[in-house]
């Protein structure tokens, strides 16, 4: 079995809008890191599989499928932040794809990890309304179609994008299968993700939410990790963790004042990994989000794919050069709380 598989979506360039942060740029730079770091090319790359219309439809309400298609047939806009191009739904469908195509390869122990370069990002796009740069949301496709065609009974999705995945928490918000875990900078964009935010009806208590100030950094997300996340997961035991990884959280980053550091990211995906290691055989895969500081996506490739692989890691940026606050800390106590941690 090969330590980790890769997903790299054929064609994406052809997905752009010239001046958008959100570019192709973004996975070249992180795919020819790995290849500069000799991991690309000696484990698998997978092809994305073809999703059934009824996970499609499971996800997506069926009328924004069909508007979506419909959108991206003229190149049009979904709205002033969220472009389509004549090739944006092709390569949406190939993105989810080959976030199915990774997941089940992993959830199959087919490969032991997984990362995923999808592109189009998906965790803004909702039920009925693509968003935020998202056209379909490929984390909640690939989670979907293990629930749905795979067997799997409880699975978790870990948000550690800069922006809070609105998308995913709305498509999950009243699901006791799924339990759906964001840190993110608040406030920011979207708006949601409040400590609050927990979900209803039956999957009340399967949406955590860690709004985290601008200024919080490596320090930040270590204890969010160990102090609520792992005894979150402890608690509910998935069967697998599926991470929409978003390299925006860097202190590089542009659009947010997170300062994470490469080596903060792969830290977080270190005590993950061990995490499934020690409750559900190994099953972790990681799937694109946000992340638009070309260096910082090289440095936190390497160091989130050195985490899965469980090799050293020598972060080329280093920590962040402006101190971390503590402001978090409030919000951490009270999440626990609330959670009863």
């Amino acid at each position: 079995m090969p330590e980790i598989v890769f997903f790299y979506p054929e064609n994406h360039k052809n997905h752009v809008e010239y001046g958008h942060p959100e570019r192709p740029e973004r996975v070249e730079v992180m795919r020819e890191a790995l290849k500069a770091s000799d991991v690309w090319d000696s484990y698998p790359q997978l092809e994305p599989v073809s999703v059934a219309a009824e996970i499609l439809e499971s996800i997506h309400d069926p009328d924004y499928l069909q508007r979506l298609e419909e959108v991206s047939a003229s190149g049009g806009r979904l709205d002033m932040d969220t472009y389509t191009t004549l090739d944006s739904w092709e390569l949406a469908l190939n993105a989810a794809g080959g976030a199915v195509a990774v997941a089940n390869a992993v959830w199959h122990r087919q490969a032991n990890r997984g990362f995923a370069l999808t592109r189009p990002p998906g965790h803004h796009a909702t039920i009925d309304r693509g968003m935020g740069f998202c056209l379909l949301n490929n984390v909640a496709i690939a989670a979907e179609n293990l629930l749905q065609a795979e067997g799997a009974i409880k699975l978790a999705i870990i948000d550690l994008d800069l922006h809070h995945g609105n998308g995913t928490q709305d498509i999950f918000w009243t699901r006791e299968d799924v339990l759906y875990i964001s840190t993110h900078q608040y406030p920011h964009y979207p708006g949601t993700g409040n400590l609050n935010e927990v979900g209803a009806g039956r999957g009340e208590g399967a949406t955590a939410n860690f709004p985290l100030p601008p200024m919080s950094g490596d320090e930040a997300f270590r204890s969010v990790t160990d102090k609520a996340i792992i005894p979150l997961l402890d608690r509910f035991q998935p069967e697998m963790i599926l991470i929409s990884y978003g390299f925006d959280t860097h202190w590089r980053d542009p659009l947010g004042h997170l300062l994470l550091s490469a080596a903060g990211y792969g830290a977080c995906i270190a005590r993950l990994t061990t995490w499934a290691d020690q409750h559900c055989e190994g099953r972790i895969a990681l799937f694109l989000e946000g992340g638009y500081d070309l260096d910082a996506g090289r440095a936190c490739a390497q160091g989130v794919v050195a985490a899965l692989l469980g090799t050293d890691f020598d972060d080329p940026l280093g920590p962040a050069p402006n101190p971390e606050g503590n402001s978090w800390e409030p919000m951490l106590h009270q999440a626990q709380r609330i959670w009863g941690l």
